[in-house]
């Protein structure tokens, strides 16, 4: 669903505060610019004041005529938004010219009376602060595309060192109840089939509600292979936003919980898995009993895959998401933050 999406499409960044409020001052500095340029015959404080009038008309239609398109450009690679966009910035400065060459006539040509030699000048403006913009993208999205890649493959290699030692218990657990509870060893194999799946697709985003079935999959696998040691607290809002966060966000938070957590403990321990929303974002905390000789949270073993979680969030969805960790009450705590705008 469109209105469950994060901030990870470049049409939903074009909203965001920074990026509004960068723009309009970049149009600031293109003014400066043109104001101190030599040539100017008028004063400069209101050629200044004009221009800067101009290319914020310019920068809010660009801007408005791609708010209106967004639904329609979602569909579109990202490649090609960019062209559309200076397209539309064109389009956007040649209707300003027109309108200010109609109210305000030969302000921009001094005595030339002929539309045709400013209207080539802000063409070409536009066409040359368009193309750098278009550049400082390319360059942006390749540079993006490559850290969603190095952390994609820094979780995977992550997970290929974890999975065995997982695999073996579970497989070691299956066949101790083929004899005698065949109907849970099935459904153990078939947990563990689902997770696998999950685990080998290629996807880079997932529902929510997808993410939280793998986890309690998962969690199914552990209660059969850990028993009584360990203790579940499921608590999960009945409605949420479905929204659509990167792939294996939550799993391994609960893995690494019960590896590094529960599973030395010589009683086990209590795994809590909690989510909550409000009015614009949802937060998923993980929570387990811990060793209370344990001080700091930057403890080896639970410091495995989170690193490569955070790299993946910050990649994929920037400051819309985050991964935060603390220890509290004897017990070490993960959190997942997912923000959308308001």
């Amino acid at each position: 669903m469109s209105d469950s999406r994060l901030p990870v499409h470049p049409i939903d960044a074009l909203w965001q505060a920074p990026v509004l409020i960068w723009t309009l001052l970049a149009g600031e500095g293109l003014a400066v610019i043109l104001s101190l340029a030599p040539g100017v015959s008028s004063d400069r404080w209101v050629y200044f004041g004009l221009a800067s009038l101009v290319i914020q008309w310019v920068l809010l239609l660009s801007l408005g005529v791609l708010y209106l398109a967004r639904r329609w450009l979602f569909n579109l690679q990202p490649q090609f938004i960019a062209y559309l966009a200076l397209l539309a910035m064109l389009a956007a400065t040649w209707a300003i010219f027109w309108l200010s060459w109609r109210l305000t006539p030969g302000m921009w040509s001094g005595a030339d009376t002929d539309w045709r030699t400013p209207l080539l000048r802000f063409t070409g403006i536009a066409v040359t602060v368009g193309l750098l913009a278009l550049a400082a993208f390319q360059n942006h999205w390749q540079a993006r595309q490559l850290a969603v890649r190095a952390s994609q493959s820094e979780l995977e290699s992550l997970q290929a060192r974890i999975r065995p030692h997982f695999l073996f218990n579970t497989l070691n657990t299956a066949a101790s109840l083929v004899h005698q509870q065949p109907g849970r060893a099935e459904t153990l194999l078939l947990d563990l089939s689902d997770l696998f799946r999950a685990a080998l697709r290629h996807s880079t985003l997932v529902s929510l509600r997808e993410e939280l079935s793998l986890a309690q999959r998962y969690l199914q696998i552990e209660v059969l292979r850990l028993g009584p040691r360990l203790r579940l607290e499921w608590d999960v809002a009945a409605m949420f936003r479905d929204i659509r966060i990167p792939s294996l966000s939550l799993q391994p938070l609960v893995e690494n919980a019960i590896r590094h957590g529960i599973e030395p403990l010589p009683d086990g321990g209590t795994l809590s898995v909690k989510l909550v929303q409000n009015d614009n974002a949802i937060v998923i905390e993980v929570s387990n009993s811990i060793d209370a000789r344990h001080k700091s949270i930057d403890t080896t073993g639970h410091q495995i895959g989170l690193s490569g979680v955070r790299a993946r969030l910050r990649a994929m969805l920037g400051d819309s998401a985050r991964l935060e960790t603390r220890i509290e009450s004897e017990r070490y705590v993960a959190t997942l933050y997912f923000q959308w705008d308001a």
